[in-house]
Formats: structure tokens, C-alpha cells, sequence
């Protein structure tokens, strides 16, 4: 996965276990795409203070990771559901059973919920 997309996933997931300034200047940069002149510029502080502020949160998100891994566990549910979903629709193109296709449609708008 590409890293700004990685940081981006950690800041909606650990955001609120940074610093306020940590948080507001990684989605400036992260989501909002500003450039660490923009960003100092509209914190009145130096690009070299935006780099390091980044790099500080960068790193306690991938701590916090490192040792929860939320994102990793949510990742690999989403895989395996996406995967229950297509068996789903398998057993539901090769049934002719009303019944089973009913059912089948039921599982899967219940597992959609959680995609």
C-alpha cells in the first residue's frame, strides 16, 4: 500500500491519540495535499517545524500500529468478507432454488452492511 495512503488510513484511525497540532498539520498534508510551505505559512511556523511535526506523527502512528494493528485487522476483514461475498454469488449463479437464492440474498445484503 502506498505510504500517503497508509498515514492517511492511521490519521482517520489514531487521529485523535496525536497532538492537535500533530493531527491538523498530517491532514493538512496527507489529505488536504497543502505542501510544507503552505502549511507553515498558515501556522506561522518554518517548513523544517512542518517536516519535523510530520515525521514525529508519522511515527507515532506506526507505533500505535505497530501494537494495536486496527488497520491490519480491519484489512484483513474486509478481504475475507469481500471473499464470502463472492461465494456467495457463486452458489447463488449455479442454484435454481428460490428459496436458496432468497436466503443467499439476505446473507449478502447483511454482509454488505459490513463492507
Amino acid at each position: 500500500m502506498e505510504k500517503n495512503v497508509q498515514v492517511s488510513i492511521l490519521c482517520q484511525i489514531y487521529g485523535k491519540l496525536l497532538t492537535k497540532k500533530q493531527y491538523e498539520i498530517l491532514t493538512d498534508y496527507y489529505n488536504h495535499d497543502l505542501s510544507l510551505s503552505e502549511i507553515a505559512e498558515n501556522n506561522q511556523i518554518t517548513r523544517q517545524a512542518v517536516r519535523d511535526i510530520i515525521k514525529k506523527g508519522e511515527n507515532k502512528l506506526f507505533e500505535l500500529e505497530e501494537k494495536l494493528s486496527f488497520m491490519e485487522k480491519t484489512m484483513k476483514q474486509e478481504k475475507l468478507l469481500q471473499e464470502v461475498l463472492n461465494e456467495l454469488s457463486k452458489i447463488e449463479n449455479t442454484s435454481s432454488d428460490k428459496k436458496i437464492e432468497k436466503i443467499l440474498n439476505h446473507v449478502r445484503k447483511e454482509l454488505s452492511c459490513l463492507v
